[in-house]
C-alpha cells in the first residue's frame, strides 16, 4: 500500500490523500481516497485490518494491517475503529 497526495488543494486545506489498493477477487488495481477505507485496530495482528469496497467488482475487501499500514492509513485521515476486548 502506498499513498499519493493530489497536487493542488484549496488555500488552508491539506491535499486529499489517495491510497493504491488491489482487489484479490477481480485483480483490479486502483487508487482510492482516504474516505473509501475503514481501519479497525484490535488487540492482535489478527484483529487489526483495513477494509474497502472494490470499485471494479463491488466486493468487500478486508486485508490485514501491520504497523506500517496502520501508520500510513491513520496519517492519511482514514477513519479508525478501535476494537475492545473483554
Amino acid at each position: 500500500m502506498t499513498t499519493t497526495r493530489t497536487a493542488t488543494a484549496p488555500a488552508g486545506r491539506s491535499a486529499p490523500v489517495r491510497f493504491k489498493a488491489a482487489c484479490p477477487e477481480c485483480r483490479g488495481r486502483f487508487e482510492l481516497a482516504s474516505d473509501a477505507f475503514r481501519l479497525a485496530i484490535g488487540a492482535s495482528r489478527r484483529t487489526t485490518f483495513y477494509a474497502f469496497t472494490c470499485p471494479g467488482c463491488g466486493r468487500a475487501v478486508r486485508k490485514p494491517a501491520g504497523e506500517r499500514i496502520v501508520e500510513l492509513l491513520t496519517g492519511g485521515g482514514v477513519r479508525t475503529l478501535r476494537l475492545h476486548t473483554g
